[in-house]
């Protein structure tokens, strides 16, 4: 269950810099330096992405995997897995922003015992993205709210009525076989778009399935992002003969920050532009 958490239209229990304890998305206290936020540390690509289209000069260090906006001339600190705790306490930010699913729990507590406030999202709905992003570039930044992010909200809004759900098998990986299974981020967006993941239910929230367990739930699509795994018209279609399979854009499938203005529009056009199934061999 996603952790409790205020939503923007509540009146701000918590202060920006050194006024009072802020509190990120798991009611962590994110304690504030005596001025304004000059220096973060981004160990989410979609979070550097967000910073980035926000404040660019703000940000001056990020993962090897943040390549968004591509231009990105920060100093690199190692991967969302592994960080470089020492390089990250050496730029001395005033913020380091993470993520509880992208980011290890021991990472994070090694940074708050070096004394640097670490800022933690947690995000399992779009709406809980729009509020999580939201308090983090307002409250966590001390930044004026985005234009990006309303654009985002109202590209969502704006939605058509929702299709007849297609049920789907969403992989993320393969070698073994991984599906998005409960209270996913991505499997929201997809419903949104007329999309049920066929594992929706399953206990874990991203499961490993074996192949013949895929096929035996009779799926009417195969969704394919082109990431954590890439994805593509020659890798990972034919695993499922005979069923239409949609090739989408994991940026836009499972990134929370600008790239949520043209979401809803390219992975709509991505979902309508499925292959046909090739004939079971």
């Amino acid at each position: 269950m996603a952790s409790p958490r205020a939503h923007s239209s509540d009146p701000p229990s918590e202060a920006p810099f050194g006024r009072a304890v802020r509190v990120d998305d798991l009611g962590l206290p994110v304690p504030g330096g005596a001025g304004p936020v000059r220096r973060v540390v981004s160990l989410v690509p979609s979070l550097t992405e967000a910073v980035a289209a926000t404040a660019p000069g703000l940000l001056t260090g990020a993962t090897d995997w943040c390549s968004h906006p591509a231009d990105l001339a920060v100093t690199r600190i190692g991967g969302t897995k592994n960080p470089d705790v020492r390089r990250i306490t050496a730029l001395a930010p005033d913020l380091v922003i993470a993520n509880d699913e992208e980011n290890r729990r021991p990472d994070l507590d090694a940074l708050r015992a070096a004394g640097l406030p670490v800022w933690v999202t947690d995000i399992r709905t779009l709406d809980q993205a729009f509020d999580s992003l939201h308090r983090l570039l307002t409250i966590g930044c001390g930044l004026a709210r985005p234009t990006w992010l309303d654009a985002a909200e109202a590209a969502w809004a704006d939605l058509p009525p929702r299709p007849t759900p297609r049920r789907a098998v969403v992989p993320i990986w393969r070698r073994p076989w991984m599906v998005l299974g409960r209270d996913t981020f991505a499997g929201d967006l997809l419903r949104r778009l007329g999309v049920e993941p066929a594992q929706a239910d399953h206990a874990d929230r991203y499961p490993a399935v074996p192949l013949p367990e895929l096929l035996a739930c009779e799926p009417e699509l195969i969704v394919l992002p082109d990431e954590p795994y890439r994805f593509g018209a020659d890798d990972g279609p034919e695993a499922f003969p005979g069923i239409p399979a949609a090739l989408l854009s994991g940026r836009h499938l499972t990134w929370y920050g600008p790239s949520l203005v043209e979401a809803p529009r390219l992975l709509a056009a991505q979902l309508a532009r499925a292959r046909p199934g090739t004939a079971r061999g």
